[in-house]
């Protein structure tokens, strides 16, 4: 689960500050006010986790990647490419993360790393690592700090405050670059007799990047018929295509769910189902194959308890645009982290509200009588989503410390990112100025009208 992200020059953000990422976390802000910038950073590091070139420090994209960003340039604030893109990523391990100094014997325990990296241009104006540091860290508190950075004569070092490196003996060959953004090569860690457990910092690295998961804004239009061959897809994809898939797959491999401890478990398709009934979207849902033996199947409702059995293609557009969300919120690996763009999207007023209702339910519920510990990230544009999630909060039925609500605005040629401060109550005490529109004037210029016409149809009816 990520915890802290913090990002300076890159796209529209100069300096996003440091934001705490909660279970729950959602951004609010205008439209072109940089919201999404903040989650392609990390669908590009996630890309570059994933590519086959170690040398790469960051893989930008092409058209067949996760993300295209374009060239290093474009990606800079102001397109500033004497300036260096700075970023830095906490996140919460599994289990602890135990450290031995195979020389001293000392050791070093934690259970939550942060990477900080600084890039720059080199001279191709290509991104190049000049500094990366790993912070190992114990409820907060710093265990144990490695920085490995470029000098000025653009030889390697490794440094740290609280750990001795100890050279092989023999001849002293240089330190390289590091392979990708994260990783120090295998060549440099066996210049010394106790660095190994540097690959553990990688290969933490890639497990907390490999399960982030993105649902953009615009879904695919449902199908009559849909294919399943048995595979099992990663997500339910950019565009919720996979999510009838991911719905099958996690059926047949015996996925049981439930929404909190002491609740009743589901099987995957049945889960989906209930929860698309008690947001009263459909009475009934079902994915059927078309015939026994074939891998055709078909997506069938029913709007109410008396109306007759259809496709999917057959009812209103609302369906099949919350599906993928309400799949992938629970379909994710335990422990992993789901950006979503705009799930609202599309959906009435009541159904934004209840949406708020089945992300708390995601973060909280239960997987095979185990905690998932999932993480949420929602770009959003609807107050009728904030309002719930406030009134659930009130309720006590999440903690305030498990939400993170931010609210994303320019100012001149910046963005700025402002933490909104929920309390205990459900309330913001900082509420942004115009968060979602003027209502007060919006009030007092219909009264002014209204009294104005009714003065206007007054004088005409009396002339």
């Amino acid at each position: 689960m990520l915890t802290r992200l913090r990002i300076n020059n890159f796209k529209a953000w100069k300096e996003t500050g440091s934001i705490r990422l909660a279970p729950l976390t959602v951004i609010f802000g205008a439209n072109s006010a940089g919201k999404s910038s903040l989650g392609h950073l990390l669908l590009a590091l996630k890309q570059t986790v994933l590519s086959a070139d170690r040398k790469r420090p960051l893989h930008l994209g092409d058209e067949n990647s996760l993300i295209d960003l374009g060239t290093f340039a474009e990606c800079l604030y102001k397109h500033d490419l004497g300036q260096p893109l700075r970023f830095e990523l906490g996140w919460k391990l599994p289990g602890k993360l135990d450290v031995k100094d195979s020389v001293s014997s000392e050791k070093f325990s934690g259970n939550e790393l942060r990477l900080k990296v600084d890039m720059r241009a080199d001279q191709r104006e290509q991104p190049r690592v000049q500094q990366l540091t790993y912070e190992l860290l114990q409820e907060q508190q710093e265990v144990l700090t490695v920085e490995y950075l470029c000098d000025e004569k653009g030889k390697w070092q490794i440094e740290s405050p609280q750990y001795k490196f100890v050279r092989n003996a023999g001849r002293a060959w240089p330190l390289d670059e590091p392979d990708k953004f994260y990783r120090i090569s295998d060549y440099s860690r066996a210049r010394f007799q106790n660095a190994e457990f540097l690959s553990d910092f990688a290969w933490q690295t890639e497990a907390a990047l490999s399960t982030v998961y993105y649902l953009g804004p615009l879904r695919e239009y449902p199908k009559r018929i849909y294919s399943w061959s048995g595979e099992t897809p990663e997500s339910v994809g950019q565009k919720g295509e996979f999510a009838v898939a991911a719905i099958l797959a996690a059926s047949a491999q015996g996925r049981m769910l439930n929404r909190g401890p002491k609740k009743r478990q589901y099987r995957f398709d049945e889960f989906v189902a209930q929860w698309l009934k008690d947001l009263g979207i459909v009475d009934s849902f079902a994915v059927r194959a078309v015939a026994e033996g074939r891998k055709e199947f078909e997506v069938l409702v029913k709007t109410d308890a008396g109306a007759t059995e259809v496709k999917i293609t057959d009812v209103g557009f609302g369906v099949s645009q919350v599906l993928p969300a309400l799949v992938q919120a629970f379909y994710c690996p335990p422990h992993s982290t789901v950006w979503m763009e705009q799930p609202e999207i599309h959906l009435h007023p009541q159904l934004q509200a209840e949406l708020a209702d089945v992300f708390i339910s995601a973060v909280q519920a239960r997987e095979n009588g185990k905690e998932r510990q999932a993480q949420l990230i929602i770009e959003s544009h609807s107050e009728h989503f904030l309002n719930r999630l406030q009134r659930r909060v009130a309720e006590g039925a999440i903690s305030p410390d498990n939400v993170a609500v931010y609210f994303c605005r320019r100012v001149d040629a910046a963005t700025v990112l402002e933490p909104l401060q929920l309390n205990e109550y459900g309330e913001i005490e900082n509420w942004p100025e115009n968060f979602f529109g003027d209502e007060m004037a919006d009030i007092s210029a219909r009264t002014l009208a209204a009294m104005q016409r009714k003065r206007e149809l007054s004088k005409n009816s009396g002339a």
